[in-house]
């Protein structure tokens, strides 16, 4: 059984907190890549920051990503992933138009259940890791939604409810499959 557990969807709609929370509870987490390479390029003065140069930044992304899906191969126990590879390959692939989707997510396959986070614009907040708005997240959010399917993936929308709530809807799932 696949154990690496992707958590995707809306930016701002919870996911880092969500994650933060199965930390606490003792399983092992993956922060998202996105977040990792802002605070790198800003503390380098780099350019691979997506209001800089977006298509730079999700090749990072993809390079990161793979990464740490290679890691959480040899974990006992559940991963949870704060974003991925499929994330960031979508990004690229609507930038550019190349098919990096096509190369990666065979290879790179996450546990058959993607839980997304929905829009939540009552806990959207931007800051100086996330400087889109609200609409631009939705976007984002739209191409997901309709990506992880045709990949193969079972979606699995989490509720907006308290973030405990949530994580434990996420691991009742998971033990029922």
């Amino acid at each position: 059984m696949n154990r690496s557990v992707l958590i995707s969807g809306c930016s701002g709609g919870g996911k880092s907190t969500l994650l933060a929370e199965l930390g606490r509870r003792g399983h092992a987490i993956v922060e998202e890549p996105g977040r990792r390479i802002v605070r790198q390029e800003l503390e380098s003065d780099g350019a691979a920051l997506p209001w800089i140069d977006m298509a730079a930044f999700a090749r990072s992304a993809i390079e990161l990503s793979i990464a740490d899906h290679a890691t959480a191969r040899g974990r006992a126990g559940w991963t949870f992933f704060d974003r991925g590879l499929i994330d960031a390959a979508t990004a690229l692939q609507h930038l550019t138009g190349e098919p990096v989707l096509d190369r990666v997510s065979v290879l790179h396959r996450y546990n058959g259940s993607v839980f997304l986070a929905p829009p939540w614009p009552e806990i959207y907040v931007t800051d100086p890791e996330r400087r889109h708005g609200f609409d631009e997240a939705v976007a984002e959010y739209d191409r997901l939604a309709t990506i992880y399917p045709a990949l193969g993936y079972d979606v699995v929308m989490l509720p907006k409810i308290a973030v405990a709530d949530r994580a434990d809807f996420i691991l009742d799932r998971l033990e029922t499959r």
